[in-house]
């Protein structure tokens, strides 16, 4: 008679195969994926050159399919809007500043000729691709042009 077990990923009973005599998961498709998913997900946690292998395979198709997360967003509109509300969500639970955007300034008027010094600000927030967070302190009145 043979024995049964029960499948770690779906929870039925199975009989094992007769050449996989440790077989812990049945062999439905979902469960194997399952399997493959757990084994993946343990060797990425023990196995450092194995970590490192995938890191540099993930790397690799980055550089070679660079436009694919502008190219899919473009294509899944409902995606896109999730993770802005998602991205709007993470930033209201922030305690400190917004997060700064590249080329916005907001000046109840624009800002005037003159000389300006610009210095680090250390309190600096969150900054995306090349925005600047500075300290603005006019060291010169603007002149008006000569009539």
């Amino acid at each position: 008679m043979k024995s049964t077990r029960l499948c770690l990923a779906c929870g039925n009973a199975f009989v094992p195969l007769l050449h996989v005599p440790r077989q812990r998961y049945c062999s439905s498709e979902a469960c194997q994926r399952a399997r493959r998913r757990d084994w993946q997900r343990d060797r990425l946690h023990v196995d450092c050159d194995y970590r490192d292998n995938q890191a540099r395979a993930q790397a690799k198709w980055r550089a070679s399919h660079s436009s694919y997360w502008r190219e899919y967003r473009a294509a899944h509109p409902a995606y896109r809007e999730r993770n802005r509300s998602m991205q709007r969500l993470r930033n209201a639970r922030r305690s400190h500043k917004p997060i700064a955007k590249l080329d916005v300034i907001r000046l109840p008027r624009p800002l005037g000729s003159g000389f300006y010094l610009l210095s680090r600000a250390n309190d600096a927030a969150v900054a995306k691709m090349d925005a600047w967070t500075v300290h603005i302190s006019v060291l010169s009145a603007p002149t008006a042009p000569p009539t």
